[in-house]
């Protein structure tokens, strides 16, 4: 399991400033059982740890004596140099389920991109998932290698996931296939139009629904009882 070193802090607000000129980040550790405490990791140490375990990984926190499991909750960065500025860690009950996104990876290539000269288009990058937190992997990984013709699809519960794991996703939905270039642009735009006919109809039922509940309530110059 990755592991991360902390330190406890008692500068805050402005004074966070010199922190981060010295390298390291403010942040905060936190849970249902656990006293939140401010603490201050390396930053350089940090982004490792990120790219190893994202937000959906438990790793080991190690604050003075104490080794902490906890998944990254909440990076925030300089949005003009990128740079992290305070990370949120939260320390999950490892007896409850927790509910979060994973990347989906790609994997192999896909003949109907090699030898019919298609494109690949993933609909669905990130899905989002449930299990115990020491059950939770880095990421699911589809291949593309049986994607030979333009009528293949690789749905959602074709995904391999971990024992443990539970998708909390359509099974039935659309997560890769290769399309002729020529149709490109229309499979990316059919998940919007797609949105927008829904909003529409569930405006529509909304108004029917507000004209009926009008129709049966009292006149509106009749005062309410109260």
């Amino acid at each position: 399991m990755t592991s991360i070193q902390a330190s406890l802090r008692k500068e805050q607000g402005r004074k966070t400033k010199a922190l981060r000129g010295a390298g390291k980040v403010p942040a905060v550790l936190y849970g249902p059982k656990t006293k939140s405490q401010m603490i201050a990791v390396e930053e350089k140490e940090f982004e490792k740890a990120f790219r190893e375990a994202g937000e959906s990984t438990l790793l080991d926190l190690e604050v003075g004596n104490r080794k902490v499991p906890v998944l990254i909750h909440d990076v925030q960065r300089d949005p003009l140099r990128g740079t992290v500025i305070h990370v949120d860690f939260y320390e999950p009950p490892l007896d409850k389920k927790v509910k979060v996104q994973l990347p989906i990876v790609a994997q192999g290539e896909a003949p109907a991109v090699k030898e019919l000269g298609g494109t690949l288009i993933r609909h669905i990058q990130e899905i989002e998932v449930s299990a115990l937190p020491q059950n939770l992997p880095h990421e699911l990984t589809i291949t593309v290698d049986g994607l030979a013709t333009f009528e293949d699809r690789i749905l959602v519960k074709d995904i391999r996931v971990p024992e443990g794991v539970t998708i909390e996703h359509d099974r039935d939905d659309v997560v890769a296939q290769v399309v002729p270039v020529t149709d490109v642009e229309k499979e990316l735009a059919a998940p919007v139009e797609e949105r927008v006919e829904e909003v529409e109809k569930i405006e529509k039922e909304k108004k029917e629904t507000e004209v009926e509940e009008k129709g049966e309530g009292q006149p509106s110059n009749e005062k309410p009882s109260s």
